[in-house]
């Protein structure tokens, strides 16, 4: 029944949409169209924990009635840490950045979905095949109830899939062209308990951004509270840096190497959306699948969810209207929406994070009070802040007086 968890996976049985992968995408996917009466398949391998900061914008906690119970922290500043170790400290006014668990977090979310009427099912997605009729047939792994490393084969017929399997997604290499060409960075963190005697400086209300290239040559390191825990990592295009070390030296500098270490987490991440989405008949990609993790941030969640949304919008005007070209319309409503932002902090993390001496001048330019403002701003309600040209004007000579060396730093 819908709503009870998993089922037993019976033979040949047919879907409106098979959603592989049970992610902030996958998840936020099955429960719109669960709760539009489609019937759904929310196909998820277990023991996978995505490694993440955690923050989600107020703009998310709204648009996804995210309840008070799932945030594990509320952020109310932020602190950027320079390659000399100088910091800018910047209030987050009137609001909070909310903190999540991804393990907690992301189990939520798929619960939400099976009481809206998805079907649950644990297991491993193995591939795509067609049936005489050209009805897609999803293969995987039943995993449930069985140990670590087993699983029995299970098929099922799809009318539409969506693949939300993270990056280096099966389904996208599978179903979408040119998705097996997309670039990666790789994440790691650590998530260790919260200091019982706290450092000097500590603050568990604070998100510490730290701009260092000794901690990564292209990204950041981070340290978010998490209420008795701490999510410290670091990310690196770079294959060859050691992102352990990295997070090691991070735990150092941040007063935290004797902390208890609860679990490790590593991944990639797409490095820009794909080209395409959708295969043109029935498939579409959500979340890192699709390569919708923001530039320079490393933002993801809220990116992911606002994917899942709109694969789900797609995939239920194709069932309704029988009409494929549908499906294309999730990555067009999304770099309309979004896409400028992506393109603008790409530039930025190009430039800014190429070398220290960059680095050190961008702290410094975060010292000032309209980059702060409408930084936050555009953070907060995920929308590029086009009112108060002045302060556009004023940003933008400061910047220019970094940019030629005339700024003090």
């Amino acid at each position: 029944m819908p709503g009870t968890g998993h089922t037993a996976p019976p033979a040949d049985e047919t879907f409106d949409v098979v959603v592989v992968g049970g992610g902030p995408a996958g998840a936020t996917a099955a429960q719109e169209l669960a709760s539009k009466g489609r019937k759904v398949l929310l196909l998820d391998r277990a023991g996978r924990i995505k490694p993440c900061g955690g923050a989600i914008p107020p703009r998310l906690i709204r648009d996804y009635a995210i309840p008070d119970s799932q945030l594990v922290a509320r952020a109310t500043s932020a602190r950027m840490v320079s390659p000399r170790s100088a910091h800018v400290d910047i209030p987050i006014e009137n609001g909070f950045v909310g903190m999540v668990d991804r393990d907690q977090f992301d189990e939520w979310l798929r619960q939400r979905a099976a009481t809206a009427g998805a079907v649950r099912r644990t297991g491993q997605f193995e591939r795509i095949e067609r049936d005489p009729d050209g009805m897609a047939v999803v293969h995987y792994q039943h995993r449930e109830r069985l140990r670590p490393g087993e699983g029995v084969p299970a098929r099922v017929r799809a009318r539409t899939i969506i693949g939300a399997d993270g990056a280096k997604s099966g389904v996208a290499r599978q179903a979408v062209p040119g998705a097996e060409n997309t670039r990666y960075v790789f994440a790691y963190h650590e998530i260790i308990a919260a200091p019982a005697r706290p450092p000097a400086g500590y603050d568990g209300s604070r998100c510490d951004v730290w701009y260092q290239g000794s901690l990564s040559p292209d990204f950041y390191g981070w340290v978010f509270p998490h209420g008795n825990t701490l999510s410290v990592g670091t990310g690196s295009a770079d294959k060859g840096f050691s992102l352990r070390n990295a997070v090691g030296r991070l735990r150092e500098a941040a007063g935290l190497a004797d902390a208890p270490t609860l679990r490790r987490e590593g991944a990639p991440l797409p490095m820009k959306p794909l080209r395409r989405w959708d295969n043109g008949r029935d498939v579409v990609l959500a979340g890192d699948a699709a390569g919708v993790v923001a530039p320079a941030s490393g933002e993801g969640i809220y990116y992911a969810m606002v994917g899942g949304s709109l694969a789900a919008d797609a995939v239920d005007e194709l069932l309704r209207s029988g009409d494929a070209r549908a499906l294309a319309g999730a990555r067009r409503r999304f770099m309309r929406a979004h896409g400028k932002v992506f393109w603008v902090l790409g530039i930025m993390q190009r430039f800014w994070y190429s070398s220290d001496a960059r680095r050190e001048r961008f702290v410094s330019i975060c010292r000032d009070k309209d980059v702060q403002q409408l930084t936050f701003e555009s953070y907060m309600n995920k929308e590029l802040v086009r009112r108060k040209p002045i302060a556009h004007v004023r940003i933008f000579l400061k910047d220019m007086a970094h940019l030629l060396g005339l700024a003090r730093v």
